[in-house]
């Protein structure tokens, strides 16, 4: 089964651009150790991943019934917290999942198992 997982937040009690280089160093080291442990693991394939700007460069993109489109700049409104990144992984169970997810910075995490529309 499929995972996106939804990073929340920088991961960090201080935003990025404030950590010093040492904390940026920490922090990208347990990404290297996610991607490692993704490897080392059957069954797991981990599909894309990608860090986010800052969640004041996202646009909401809003499609009316009769296909007017609507732009609006920012974040979506009810959004506490910007998206810090992304992953998508194919994976046995959440379980496998959740335990894989341990080794990440501390983050506030949405799992959401994908639906197969293709067939």
């Amino acid at each position: 089964m499929k995972y996106l997982v939804l990073l929340i937040g920088d991961g960090a009690e201080k935003p990025w651009p404030e950590q010093t280089e040492a904390e940026q160093t920490a922090a990208m080291a347990k990404f290297g150790a996610f991607d490692a442990a993704c490897r080392a693991r059957d069954g797991i394939e981990l599909l894309a991943g990608e860090a986010l700007s800052d969640s004041r460069d996202a646009t909401v993109m809003r499609t009316s019934v009769d296909g007017r489109v609507a732009l609006t700049d920012g974040p979506y409104t009810e959004v506490i917290e910007g998206m810090g990144g992304f992953y998508l992984l194919e994976a046995p169970d959440l379980d496998v999942v959740v335990d894989l997810l341990r080794v990440l910075p501390a983050y506030d995490i949405q799992i959401h198992p994908t639906i197969d529309v293709s067939g």
